[in-house]
């Protein structure tokens, strides 16, 4: 395969293709949870408004801590706006997200006082200003509170609806269509004529890989290894959906057409064909307009590791979000030489151990690119890069964890 390119040149051709913006849409708050944010939310008032009570207790003049009593003179619950004032020698019963009383400067606790009539008696001070919320404490008016390409999760929708946001704007979900090509694959529920043939299952694993990216997803099955039906299935993925994928069709054999229906039959542009990476060398990404073709090599591993890989990062892309893989520094507890001049990814097991990630191999089989239960329990993937020297027990790697896509 010419123009093989090494991993890193992948990642920058696809950070720098210009993709326009998703369009926008306005949906009921509740309903926006797990959406991009599509615009800037930013306080429209102070937060609080005013100087507020954080607790219950007294309202006083922090100097009057030193006096034996000090008389009780009004209530103050949270609502209502008292009239009385606090001078010296008086207190204002108050209560929390009341507004503080005039003239008082800290709040003193129901538990650190005793009461004696119409009067408290102080019995464990507190600093000057205590329990007493200033003037935007929480956020200042026009502060930018979440930034647009936000992952809206439970505590944007408590501070949106802080602000009587009933309604936010979000991106519009990228819209996902799937296929995988080859006659010899069977779908979910085909019967097996001959012992050729074999279950695919790179459709539904890309499938659920793209909703659980946020994406919507337009399931196309299984194509049989025919030029004209290729490239149908992909034009009308392409009229109905921002990225189209496809796994198997990808290498140089002779009924490989997928990638014949990319170059010729649609006059995509092949922004490359072949990573110098390990498992997933022959992938192709291209462009058509302003839509993704990303064809997957067919070995069940390849085709995860690879969506994982290229097609999630093109997802956030398209919805406008800040999410990333999630790759961290874990310890392996084992020698790892370098065994090809590649990036090569490995499936591995991670625990979290003693304020680290910790790796280990056990009941990891080795053996072609097609052994996908390699993934099950807690999986991630040892990032090796093709420049990287033999790793030793206990050195510092990066992996990727897969139970923390999203």
């Amino acid at each position: 395969m010419k123009n093989i390119i090494n991993y890193e040149e992948s990642l920058n051709i696809l950070n720098n293709i210009f993709l326009e913006e998703k369009i926008k849409e306005k949906l009921f708050l509740t309903n926006a949870l797990g959406r991009i944010l599509s615009d800037d939310i930013i306080a429209n008032e102070n937060s609080p408004a005013f100087i507020t009570s954080g607790m219950d207790g007294y309202a006083i003049k922090s100097e009057d801590q030193k006096l034996n009593t000090i008389k009780i003179i009004d209530k103050n619950p949270a609502g209502s706006v008292t009239e009385s004032k606090v001078e010296n020698g008086s207190c204002i019963k108050t209560f929390t997200g009341s507004l503080m009383p005039e003239g008082a400067d800290t709040l003193i606790p129901i538990e650190n006082v005793e009461v004696v009539g119409d009067c408290i008696k102080i019995v464990q001070e507190v600093s000057k200003g205590f329990a007493v919320r200033d003037i935007g404490e929480n956020y200042k008016e026009n502060e930018i509170l979440i930034k647009k390409g936000t992952l809206i999760g439970f505590a944007e929708i408590g501070v949106m609806a802080s602000l009587n946001i009933s309604q936010v704007s979000v991106y519009s979900q990228v819209v996902v269509s799937i296929a995988s090509t080859g006659s010899e694959i069977l779908d979910i529920g085909e019967v097996q004529t001959n012992k050729s043939q074999i279950r695919s299952s790179n459709h539904l694993t890309v499938e659920v890989l793209a909703k659980k990216a946020g994406a919507k997803t337009i399931q196309m099955g299984t194509i049989k290894d025919d030029m004209d039906s290729i490239t149908q299935m992909m034009k009308t993925a392409l009229d109905n959906s921002d990225i189209v994928v496809t796994t198997g069709g990808v290498s140089k054999g002779d009924y490989d057409f997928v990638q014949d229906v990319v170059k010729e039959k649609l006059g995509a542009e092949v922004l490359f064909h072949g990573v110098n990476i390990k498992p997933g060398g022959p992938i192709l990404i291209a462009k058509k307009d302003n839509k993704l073709i990303i064809s997957l090599p067919g070995f069940a591993y390849s085709s995860t590791v690879c969506a994982i890989l290229y097609l999630l990062p093109m997802i956030y892309k398209y919805e406008g979000s800040k999410k990333e893989l999630p790759i961290v520094k874990a310890r392996i507890n084992q020698n790892f030489p370098v065994k090809i001049k590649k990036t090569v990814f490995t499936a591995c097991n991670v625990k979290y151990e003693n304020g680290e990630y910790n790796i280990d191999f056990e009941g990891k089989k080795q053996g072609t690119s097609a052994i996908l239960t390699n993934l099950l329990g807690s999986p991630a993937l040892l990032i090796q890069d093709k420049d990287s020297e033999d790793i030793k027990a206990g050195d510092l790697v990066d992996i990727l964890l897969l139970n923390e896509l999203n």
